[in-house]
């Protein structure tokens, strides 16, 4: 763990809540009026009281503190309507002592009886009336930790970062309570200051935040007022001031686990057989300072962790999934370097399923017995903000070496290293940033002249808001290198992302002496982010062909310029027929650093919530209307001519307030010259039984016939083939999802998903003038190996997770996985219905694990 090594030395009111029934009454529109802050004004100052005697938590107000704290009353509707009067009333009370922040919020409700009460497992999300404590205990107004509590009981936690980028990955060790009663429903929070992160003085100031949700009504309040037409969200938090002689506590957290696991561990030749495994393992969470922590995991095991979907990739570039492992997601906003984002999901310098990865050479020197992934032998993280505003993220981790068959490395033992620093200036309005990753692989001769072994990447990122905070300009400038020995660097340059040996690709040449490769980046960006309904965003970058980051980050390709737009309206009160909604305008445009168009298009879509909380969204689209090209479908091969296409799409859903709230949506896409199409349907349901059980059910179906598919690159008589087909492909899965929460402590989780794609080539061809318009000038026929195999590809994945918090963060989980694998080309059954019965024919991968930790902290 390097990097960790040589930085650590540089790291260094009146009335009680409960009230008669008589006075608790829900307060009139004039009263509320009265009491609420206004447009414009800030909430008033509010001091906390120190608690002489610790209150209990259990949900009530009867403690001692309740009834000499000051009461918060100032709240005001921030959904539907921005600054709306909140239709029940809402109190809260705010104190502390040298250990614990403590909170009790009062929500009054007419009906205690229609208050939407879902009992949930430990940092379940799912649609409850809830209480939402923010609080920012830097006071930096840009980050923040959150406390969620539902009326069943629920907790979540969070923490915020960048000023509105939520990471609900976050946990920490804290008590919360709730009571339903004749007024309303409670909340009440013992927070202890160890898990929060802030610089000891002697007054300190915290910003603090106060959501409560009425889902029956779909009514978000706050104190002090969100407003959705302001930039940011920490920012606008309620500064605190008052907060006395805090301690300065070391916090220090061990968390050993021992696991049990049985199940399905084949010999080399692939026989099938079950055998029983143990480990053990620790995480540790140390207090360097009050404000700088190190979490560490020594053999982590992730085995209760869900699976991931069912996916058949036919494109040129990797498949990317969402990281689920629990010590990765805890505190990753601070590592964050972005480059692309789609649709909320974002790549960039630091992609952690990095570490841990499948083994690299397993489809080489592997077979059925070999590792599936990388152990992590350790891993560890430090993570802070200091005074002066600056964060600190620093993670470093080694993998072991992973042996395939006849004693050859698949994976050769590996060290990550990652450093993230962020300045934040002029109060959080601008910041500058570093970025610096290494990843180094101890290669041998099975691996040398496959993988790199040694990778660098580093990025500079700055940000600055502007005319009142309502604008920002931000800009990145990245570089890297590579090295290892000529082969493995010769396949770097012909792997899909840089395809240097493109016939055509006259600024690029393909080396086969190089022993390293590097390259850069830049981009920059124009937001509007706040004042009015509009939003916009306009950014432009440029990536140079020798970019390389996917040793510890994720990008597709390199060799591309582009640029591209959005605007958006999101009215903050309801219109017409919606209680929200919103409409975007996007267009865009990118080309590689020789000038060639790579794509090119733009897209109207909208969102709305209907006054009867049923939501739509939809939209049309339409790529390539201007010429444009692809230089990496044919594998190494021409740039090929890519057709005009038109897609549109629309989904509905049912009301999520209710038992039972169906979907069901689609897309269709059509090439204009009529030659290729895809269209995919999909539906289900969200359903919920009492308060204790909710899952849901979802099919997918896709039809796609595309036209020219690559089908292989191919040598004969010298002569290389870049051939295509015309394919007719099926793709169907269903996912269930099943909770059954117990008792907030106590919860069993179920997941299943099947998962079939068939496919059918036709019309085998290879290219011949690639660039023309006309499709039977674009290719010519491909006789030389036959006809063109089929395929059907299945899985069915499923995971069962008992979860018991025997004690405050202390876990027991019992783990059944099951996992069904298929993989043919019989063209005599490729139907969809054929396919399951296939899938659930094959002979199951059964795993059963027995997972528990003891939490040890102060």
């Amino acid at each position: 763990m390097r990097l960790v090594a040589l930085l650590l030395p540089f790291v260094a009111s009146t009335s009680v809540l409960a009230q008669s029934p008589a006075s608790a009454q829900v307060a009139s529109t004039a009263v509320l009026r009265a009491s609420a802050s206004r447009a414009g004004d800030p909430a008033p100052r509010y001091i906390p009281e120190r608690a002489a005697r610790a209150p209990r938590i259990d949900g009530r107000a009867d403690d001692e503190i309740w009834s000499t704290a000051r009461s918060i009353t100032e709240f005001r509707q921030f959904e539907p309507t921005e600054d709306g009067d909140p239709s029940f009333r809402t109190e809260a009370r705010v104190a502390y002592d040298s250990r614990n922040l403590y909170v009790m919020v009062r929500n009054y409700d007419p009906h205690p009886d229609s208050v939407l009460s879902v009992l949930q497992r430990r940092d379940g999300m799912a649609l409850s009336d809830d209480i939402i404590l923010g609080v920012d205990s830097y006071n930096d107004k840009r980050t923040g930790y959150m406390f969620r509590l539902t009326p069943a009981g629920t907790m979540s936690d969070g923490y915020v970062f960048n000023d509105g980028n939520e990471d609900w990955g976050w946990n920490a060790v804290w008590e919360g309570a709730a009571q339903i009663d004749s007024l309303g429903w409670t909340a009440e929070f013992r927070i202890p200051l160890s898990q929060l992160r802030y610089v000891p003085s002697g007054d300190n100031t915290f910003g603090l935040l106060l959501m409560r949700r009425i889902a029956r009504r779909g009514e978000r309040v706050s104190w002090p007022l969100f407003r959705r037409s302001r930039t940011g969200m920490v920012s606008q938090w309620q500064e605190m001031p008052g907060f006395a002689e805090l301690s300065a506590p070391r916090r220090m957290e061990l968390l050993p686990y021992t696991v049990g696991h049985y199940g399905a561990s084949p010999k080399g030749d692939g026989t099938p057989r079950n055998a029983a495994a143990s480990q053990i393992g620790a995480d540790v969470k140390l207090g360097l300072t009050s404000n700088i922590t190190l979490d560490a995991a020594v053999n982590p095991d992730f085995g209760q962790v869900e699976a991931d979907p069912g996916v058949l990739n036919l494109g040129a570039f990797e498949q990317f999934f969402a990281e689920r492992r629990p010590f990765f997601l805890e505190g990753s906003g601070i590592f964050r370097y972005d480059i692309d984002c789609n649709d909320g999901s974002c790549t960039g310098l630091f992609y952690s399923r990095r570490i841990g990865r499948s083994p690299q050479m397993r489809g080489a020197y592997g077979d059925a017995a070999s590792p599936l992934q990388s152990r992590i032998l350790g891993a560890a993280k430090v993570t802070g903000r200091l005074g002066n505003g600056l964060s600190i993220g620093v993670l470093d981790a080694i993998t072991q070496s992973e042996i395939g068959t006849q004693m050859r490395t698949i994976e050769p033992q590996t060290n990550y290293g990652v450093v993230r620093l962020q300045q934040d200036l002029r109060g959080g309005n601008s910041g500058v940033g570093l970025m610096v990753t290494n990843t180094a692989r101890q290669t041998d001769q099975w691996t040398r002249n496959f993988l790199r072994n040694n990778a660098w990447t580093g990025g500079l990122d700055g940000r600055h808001r502007f005319a009142g905070n309502r604008w920002q300009v931000s800009g990145q400038l990245a570089g890297s290198h590579v090295a290892g020995t000529a082969q493995a660097i010769a396949l770097t340059q012909r792997s899909n992302g840089h395809l240097y040996q493109r016939p055509d690709a006259e600024h690029i040449e393909f080396d086969s002496t190089r022993t390293s490769l590097a390259g850069w980046m830049a981009q920059s960006s124009l937001e509007k982010q706040g004042g009015g309904m509009t939003r916009m965003s306009t950014s432009v970058w440029y990536m140079a062909p020798g970019f390389e980051i996917n040793d510890v980050g994720f990008r597709t390709r390199s060799d591309e310029q582009g640029a591209s737009m959005w605007v958006g309206l999101r009215p903050v009160t309801p219109v017409g027929m919606f209680r929200r909604a919103n409409l975007n305008f996007n267009g865009w445009g990118f080309a590689n650093t020789d000038g060639m168009i790579l794509g090119n298009g733009g897209n109207v879509n909208g969102w709305g919530e209907f006054k009867n909380f049923w939501s739509a969204n939809g939209g049309i689209g339409f790529n390539n209307l201007l010429t444009a090209y692809s230089d990496r479908d044919a594998r190494g091969g021409p740039a090929l001519f890519l057709p005009k296409r038109m897609n549109t799409w629309f989904n509905i859903n049912g009301d999520s307030r209710q038992n039972f709230a169906p979907n069901i949506g689609g897309n269709i896409g059509q090439r204009l010259d009529g030659l290729g199409s895809n269209w995919n349907v999909h539906g289900g349901a969200n359903v919920r039984v009492g308060s204790q059980f909710n899952g849901s059910v979802n099919y997918n179906y896709t039809r796609n016939i595309d036209d020219q598919q690559w089908n292989g690159n191919y040598v004969d008589n010298g002569v290389t083939s870049y051939t295509f087909a015309r394919l007719y492909q099926s793709t169907s899965s269903v996912t269930v999802r099943m909770n059954y929460t117990i008792t907030p402590t106590l919860s069993f989780e179920s997941y299943l998903q099947p998962f079939i794609s068939t496919g059918e080539y036709t019309d085998w061809r290879a290219l011949a003038n690639s660039r023309s318009p006309e499709r039977d000038e674009r290719f010519r026929p491909y006789t030389a190996r036959g006809t063109p195999a089929g395929f059907r590809v299945g899985q069915m994945r499923t995971n069962n997770v008992v979860r018991w918090e025997y004690r405050p963060g202390s876990v027991l989980f019992f783990v059944w996985t099951q996992g069904r694998d298929v993989n043919d080309g019989n063209l005599d059954r490729r139907g969809i219905a054929e396919g399951y019965g296939n899938i659930f024919s094959r002979r199951p991968d059964n795993v059963f694990l027995i997972k528990a930790s003891y939490w040890l902290g102060r």
